[in-house]
C-alpha cells in the first residue's frame, strides 16, 4: 500500500478567499488549450479561426462550465437538485460532469461557428486534440481533493483516501489522468499531422475517451447517490457507451463525406 499524500486542497487563503488546486488545474487546462490551439493556427494557416480566437475561447469556457454543472445536476443528482434548486449554482460544493461539459462546448462552439461562418468540424478538430491536457490536470485536481477514488483493492499501489473509509482503494483518478490524459493526448496530437476529413479527430476522441473511461469505471467507486444503474454498469459507463456509439457513427459519416469531397 502507498500512503495517500494528503495535499491541502487549498493553496493559500486571503481572508474569505480560497485559491484551490482544483481551480488552478482548470486555469492551467485553459492556458494549455490556448497555447496549443494557437500553435495549430500557425501550423495549418487557419487565419479565419485566428481572427475569432479570443471570442471563441470565451464561448467555449462558458459552455464548458455551464454544461459541466448542468450535466452533473441532470445525470448524477437530479432528485436532490429538484428539492434544492438554489444549490444548482453552488459549484463550490463540487459536482461537475465531463459529459455535460463536452455537450456544452460542442453546442456553444457550433452556434459560434455558425454565426461567424467558420467550419465547425475543422474548429472542433483543432480544439479536440488539446482536450486531454485539461482532462489530465482535472484528474490531478480530483486526486488532491481526495474525491472520485476507486474501489476497494489489495493491489500494492492502493491508497486509503480520507473520505473513503479505512480500506485501501484504487487511485482511479491517476488511472484516468494516464489514460484520458497522457495516452489520449499522445494519440490525438500525433494524428493531427495527417490529412483527415474535418470532424474525424472529434470522432476519434469520442471513441477513445469513451473506451478509456469505460474501462477505468471498472476500478472507480460508483457515485454513492446512484450506485450501479444497470447490473454492474455505472452512469459513467452508460454515458461513455453513448459516446462510443456516437463517435463511431460520426467517424463513418465524416470519412464518407471526405471521400465524396475527394471524388468530387
Amino acid at each position: 500500500m502507498i500512503p495517500y499524500p494528503h495535499i491541502d486542497p487549498v493553496i493559500f487563503r486571503l481572508g474569505p478567499l480560497q485559491v484551490r488546486w482544483y481551480g488552478l488545474m482548470y486555469l492551467l487546462g485553459f492556458s494549455a488549450t490556448w497555447l496549443l490551439v494557437r500553435r495549430q493556427i500557425r501550423q495549418f494557416g487557419l487565419e479565419r479561426l485566428g481572427g475569432h480566437f479570443e471570442d471563441l475561447n470565451f464561448v467555449l469556457i462558458v459552455g464548458l462550465v455551464l454544461g459541466a454543472r448542468l450535466g452533473y445536476v441532470l445525470f448524477y443528482n437530479l432528485p436532490y437538485y429538484l428539492a434544492h434548486p438554489r444549490d444548482i449554482l453552488a459549484t463550490w460544493q463540487g459536482g461537475m460532469s465531463f459529459h455535460g461539459g463536452l455537450l456544452g462546448m460542442v453546442l456553444g462552439g457550433y452556434l459560434f461557428c455558425r454565426a461567424k461562418k467558420l467550419d465547425f468540424w475543422q474548429v472542433a478538430d483543432v480544439y479536440t486534440v488539446t482536450a486531454p491536457v485539461g482532462l489530465a490536470l482535472g484528474r490531478i485536481g480530483n486526486f488532491i481533493n481526495g474525491e472520485l477514488y476507486g474501489r476497494v483493492t489489495d493491489v500494492p499501489w492502493a491508497m486509503v483516501f480520507p473520505g473513503g473509509g479505512p480500506l485501501p482503494r484504487h487511485p482511479s483518478q491517476l488511472y484516468e489522468c494516464l489514460l484520458e490524459g497522457v495516452v489520449l493526448f499522445a494519440i490525438m496530437w500525433r494524428l493531427k499531422n495527417r490529412r483527415w476529413p474535418p470532424g474525424t479527430l472529434l470522432a476519434v476522441f469520442l471513441i477513445l475517451y469513451g473506451v478509456f473511461r469505460w474501462v477505468v469505471e471498472l476500478f472507480r467507486e460508483p457515485d454513492p447517490q446512484l450506485g450501479f444503474i444497470v447490473s454492474f454498469l455505472t452512469m459513467g459507463q452508460l454515458l461513455c457507451s453513448a459516446m462510443v456509439v456516437g463517435g463511431a457513427l460520426l467517424l463513418i459519416w465524416r470519412l464518407k463525406a471526405g471521400k465524396r469531397t475527394d471524388n468530387g
